[in-house]
């Protein structure tokens, strides 16, 4: 028994090492190439660069994204926005290039679109007005630096960071090319969202069973 349940973990070892998907971090991607990918594990381009995404998202993190998804939804029922949650492919331009040639697919947590002209049935063809991404997990640098600066650069209106482990939501507003930060809101703070003129969200709401 003892030799057949060694032979079989090597063999999960093994099957285990083929499925691994091998990037060469060295190389510059683009959505063309993304679009050939054969693997199972979800991945971002960021200028260029291969991002693997974390393992499932915690259920902490499902929770606060679940909500947020479902408060805007209501809201935009009756508005030309539309709302998207992950996994949707959001490819950012390039200007003056074809799209497969673009280096930027990522997908956001959340993010409200209100152009319709960019919504196409593979992905997201352009800059979304308002994203929303929640860091709980090992994300952090990602989503406060490397995609601060890609939504900034790209021209992303509104950008809110939720920090899931300490319930807190930091508001940035794009001005003149730059994030001014608006607020970090948190406990009985209720977020403004200026995507959406009229609309506040609790932030009990937005930690909801969390």
């Amino acid at each position: 028994m003892m030799a057949k349940t060694k032979e079989y973990d090597q063999n999960v070892v093994k099957e285990t090492e083929a499925n691994e998907p091998v990037f060469d971090y060295s190389q510059s991607y683009t959505y063309g190439d993304y679009l050939k990918f054969d693997i199972e594990e979800m991945v971002e381009i960021i200028r260029g660069k291969i991002f693997r995404m974390s393992p499932a998202p915690r259920v902490k993190h499902q929770r606060i994204s679940r909500n947020l998804f479902f408060l805007v939804h209501s809201i935009l029922r009756e508005k030309s926005c539309e709302v998207f949650c992950a996994p949707t492919d959001i490819v950012l331009p390039i200007e003056n290039k074809k799209r497969n040639k673009s280096t930027t697919v990522v997908q956001p947590d959340i993010c409200v679109i209100c152009d319709p002209k960019i919504i196409e049935e593979k992905a997201i063809f352009g800059v979304p007005d308002f994203i929303i991404e929640i860091v709980a997990g090992k994300d952090v640098k990602k989503d406060t630096q490397i995609k601060f600066d890609l939504y900034q650069e790209a021209g992303v209106g509104e950008y809110w960071i939720v920090l899931a482990d300490i319930k807190l939501v930091e508001v940035y507003i794009l001005e003149n090319g730059k994030y001014q930060r608006l607020n970090a809101f948190s406990e009985d703070d209720f977020v403004p969202v200026k995507t959406i003129p009229g609309l506040e969200i609790s932030i009990e709401e937005i930690f909801e069973g969390v």
